[in-house]
């Protein structure tokens, strides 16, 4: 059983700071990559990927619409990964997602939608203009 709970998203003016949290509940593997994913009002059904993070060896991949402004991280202690997302924009507006992939290397961490298994019930946010 896997269990991902994501949260902290709420509202927050341009050029603000949020940081999002992914608590991931599991004992049946021993690694997982760990992403973020956010769907827009415009378009609901398309999930598009912002970040990830590998099980080990800190490898991260982050969308070039976020680059430089998120951070993904992972607290191992905590079961937590987080989103560090710094100069939001009206257009970072979007429920964000957490999911997790246990069926990829410790060192790897994938952008594909389709790679995760396991997702939380999202988290909005809203970032005013």
């Amino acid at each position: 059983q896997v269990q991902v709970v994501d949260s902290g998203g709420g509202l927050v003016q341009a050029g603000g700071s949020l940081t999002l949290s992914c608590v991931v509940s599991q004992r049946d593997y021993s690694s997982y990559a760990t992403a973020w994913f956010r769907t827009n009002p415009e378009n609901e059904q398309e999930r598009e990927f912002v970040a990830a993070i590998s099980w080990s060896r800190g490898v991260t991949l982050y969308a070039d619409s976020v680059k430089g402004r998120f951070t993904i991280s992972r607290n191992y202690g905590k079961n937590t990964v987080y989103l560090r997302m710094n100069s939001l924009k009206p257009a970072d507006t979007a429920v964000y997602y957490c999911a997790a992939n246990p069926f990829i290397d410790h060192d790897k961490a994938t952008r594909g939608v389709d790679d995760y298994e396991y997702w939380g019930q999202g988290t909005q946010v809203t970032v005013s203009s």
